[in-house]
């Protein structure tokens, strides 16, 4: 048995205060008084000493590339788990453009074999919406979901057919399954490389307007009005976006939606010396785009704060910047990054727990709390330690983040997953 002592419980909506925790078996056996001596339940009980500390559910980031099966040099589904662990995650959602793609039963059922080898945060697959992120047919997302997968997206690839759409946000209602939707317009992105903008007219880059998001969140706003299916938007970035979702929202559409840290503490200006770690898709924005994104977070209208870690190798983003790869990894920084929001007054701490945990839950569909008898997913988090981000000390394969260097406060003390110490700072 393990109690847990001396740590303050925020678990938005049910607990907020001083308990200790008794883990046994997985589970949390019982939540206690700090006064209970430890004598009251033998001997061979595990003291973790937590005082000063936070104690939260454990946090779920919905949007994560793991990389594999096929591209293995980036992630693996260990190293990125354990880099969730430590980034205070005990649960992560794999997206499907893995090679070969998880569009069938049998890539879910590797990638949940390979997380429960590895032991680390757990991995829910997001099954692919067509075959082959290809855009043409559906895949078959009643033999993913008896398999495992925990939604369908194509991300990585809009879904450009309409009527395609509309049939996977269909099939998805029946099944209960959310659709999550990378959304992007290809003929208004026009292989752009960063924000359509000033910055992008001065470094002579190709831009990326904003409707090339915005359009394509209006289309399946549009499409889930007609289907009344469950719709979350994945990484939003541009005020536009913002608005049409709280419209939306308004009008009692079952939508969510996301957004990412860079989105809400960068802009543009992070891509000036052509800097490939600070490239993205979406784009960083503007000023006006990340105010947006803030408020956003403040009134609810963004559900979620998600990491789209995106490994790769140096090889990739050592490049020209119109030909390094997108993406940046976010699982060992996110919270620490995140934590600035709360500091800075923009937010509370329990709020941030609902995004970055409550909120993933309640969309998923799964269970996430601090309660007598559930799973013992928790974690732990040191408010008041300082450090510098350092990439060389990531338990990612990958170092493209355009973070390094960042004075943060706040970071993972702990992080344990079905009673198991996954991750001890």
């Amino acid at each position: 048995m393990i109690r847990i002592k001396g740590a303050k419980i925020v678990d938005p909506g049910n607990l907020n205060n001083e308990k200790d925790l008794l883990i046994d078996n997985g589970l949390i056996k019982d939540i206690i008084d700090p006064s209970t001596p430890d004598k009251d339940f033998g001997s061979d009980v595990e003291i973790i000493n937590a005082k000063g500390m936070i104690l939260t559910p454990g946090l779920i980031d919905m949007h994560v590339h793991l990389r594999e099966p096929g591209h293995e040099y980036k992630e693996t589904i260990a190293t990125g788990s354990k880099a969730a662990a430590r980034g205070g995650f005990t649960t992560i959602c794999s997206m499907p453009n893995t090679n070969p793609v998880n569009d069938n039963s049998k890539i879910t059922d590797f990638i949940i074999s390979q997380a429960k080898k590895a032991g680390f945060s757990k991995v829910l697959p997001v099954g692919a919406i067509s075959q082959g992120l290809a855009g043409q047919t559906l895949a078959e997302f009643g033999d993913m979901k008896n398999a495992g997968i925990c939604a369908v997206s194509d991300d990585g690839h809009p879904v450009e057919n309409s009527n395609l759409m509309r049939k996977a946000l269909e099939y998805a209602k029946g099944l209960d399954l959310p659709v999550l939707s990378h959304a992007e317009d290809l003929n208004l992105a026009d292989n752009g490389s960063m924000n359509e903008g000033s910055v992008a007219t001065q470094m002579g880059i190709k831009g990326i307007p904003n409707a090339a998001e915005s359009v394509a969140v209006k289309r399946d706003i549009e499409i889930a009005r007609i289907t009344g299916a469950k719709l979350h938007i994945c990484h939003v970035s541009t005020k536009e976006s913002v608005d049409a979702i709280r419209q939306a929202k308004k009008e009692g559409l079952d939508i969510t939606c996301e957004t990412a840290p860079h989105y809400f503490l960068l802009t543009d200006e992070a891509v000036r010396g052509y800097n490939t770690f600070a490239k993205m898709n979406p784009p960083l924005r503007s000023e006006t785009d990340r105010q947006a994104i803030v408020n956003a977070l403040c009134d609810g209208t963004i559900d979620v704060i998600a990491t789209d870690h995106a490994p790769h190798s140096k090889l990739e983003k050592d490049l020209e910047f119109d030909k390094a790869a997108f993406g940046i990894v976010g699982l060992e920084t996110s919270l620490s990054l995140c934590l600035k929001l709360v500091f800075d007054g923009v937010i509370s701490f329990e709020i941030l727990i609902e995004k970055m945990c409550k909120n993933p839950a309640s969309i998923l569909g799964i269970n996430a709390g601090i309660e007598k008898n559930a799973i013992a997913d928790i974690t732990i988090i040191n408010i008041d330690k300082e450090f510098e981000i350092d990439p060389l000390s990531f338990f990612s394969k990958s170092k493209n983040t355009p973070f390094k260097g960042y004075k943060v406060k706040g970071d993972t003390f702990l992080t344990m997953v079905q009673g198991k110490i996954v991750y001890e700072g």
